[in-house]
């Protein structure tokens, strides 16, 4: 067998090993998870998630999906737990402890602090009749039956198992409160994501400066004001309305099809009814409209009014494409 072969099968192998574990998971899913999940909505304080070795990795991952999903959670490795940092623990948070196996010392030693607390206790584990799973109040059921690890050691299934039950109540918890795309935006709001929830054309438009010119401005003019503000257009006004767009490819279009252009004015060469868009609205649809459209501007209006322009290398720098 070629390398390249070996290689691919080798990686089809652990995709395939994996993607049956998790598949697995839908059959493992009782009452315990519900009513985990239900601890955790109707809770007055935070989720803390911990864990030792990969586990740990996995639980600082759940904790970031929670957060940015609405429900407020904090890390807390199980080995730091036990050497002061218990104190993380409120009265009303809810514990969920992350281990494979269940058994491992740490959390023998942990696991008995936490329920002295009288911290509600929820288990990520792949068994449930381990001291861990024994000692919680729920048990989300992570069982594998083997790491996609040929030597069935490195944890592989077993953490994207834990993960896929993380994000399981993550979204379990978001649809219970109710959680929208607005709410997201106000957790991401910075990145091309947080951008395509929240950005608006009026946040656009705020940072372009207006080119506009009359139906009666000369070619010349024309030109000038595109190349003065930049944004390869200019909206043509009359009565402080928009009747037409002079772009540069309309400048183009000109030059190819007339010797002498020195008599034209912006009515002679722009386009009318050009598409334009609400100063409020988000500007990923504004960006919607100009690939359907196939055009690179758009002309912005607000109460029927000239508000700007947006081009398409505004979206470009936003991070919107």
């Amino acid at each position: 067998m070629k390398l390249e072969e070996k290689i691919l099968s080798v990686a089809k192998d652990t995709i395939s090993i994996e993607a049956k574990a998790i598949a697995n998971l839908e059959n493992l899913i009782d009452k315990d998870f519900s009513d985990a999940v239900e601890c955790i909505y109707n809770s007055k304080g935070r989720v803390i998630i911990t864990g030792i070795g990969k586990s740990a990795i996995i639980a600082n991952k759940i904790v970031a999906t929670l957060n940015s999903t609405g429900t407020p959670a904090v890390f807390m490795h199980a080995a730091d737990a036990i050497h002061g940092d218990l104190g993380t623990i409120l009265t009303d948070d809810v514990v969920i402890c992350i281990s494979k196996s269940g058994n491992t010392p740490e959390i023998k030693v942990l696991v008995p602090l936490i329920k002295n607390f009288n911290n509600k206790l929820i288990a990520i584990t792949g068994n449930k009749d381990s001291f861990l799973g024994q000692q919680s109040d729920f048990v989300l059921n992570a069982y594998i039956e083997m790491e996609a690890c040929p030597n069935n050691l490195a944890p592989t299934t077993s953490t994207t198992a834990q993960l896929v039950l993380g994000d399981a109540l993550a979204v379990c918890l978001l649809k219970l409160r109710g959680f929208t795309s607005k709410d997201f935006a106000k957790y991401h709001p910075g990145g091309a994501l947080g951008k395509k929830l929240y950005l608006r054309v009026s946040d656009i438009t705020a940072q372009n400066q207006l080119p506009q010119v009359t139906p009666q401005t000369n070619v010349r003019d024309v030109i000038i004001e595109i190349s003065e503000k930049m944004l390869g257009a200019t909206a043509v006004i009359e009565d402080e309305k928009v009747i037409g767009i002079v772009t540069d490819g309309d400048i183009r279009r000109m030059l190819r099809n007339n010797d002498a252009f020195i008599h034209l004015t912006a009515l002679d060469i722009m386009s009318k009814n050009p598409k334009t868009v609400a100063q409020d609205m988000m500007a990923v649809e504004a960006l919607a409209i100009l690939e359907k459209n196939k055009i690179s501007q758009l002309i912005a209006v607000e109460d029927g009014k000239y508000a700007g322009i947006v081009h398409i290398h505004n979206l470009i720098r936003e991070g919107i494409i």
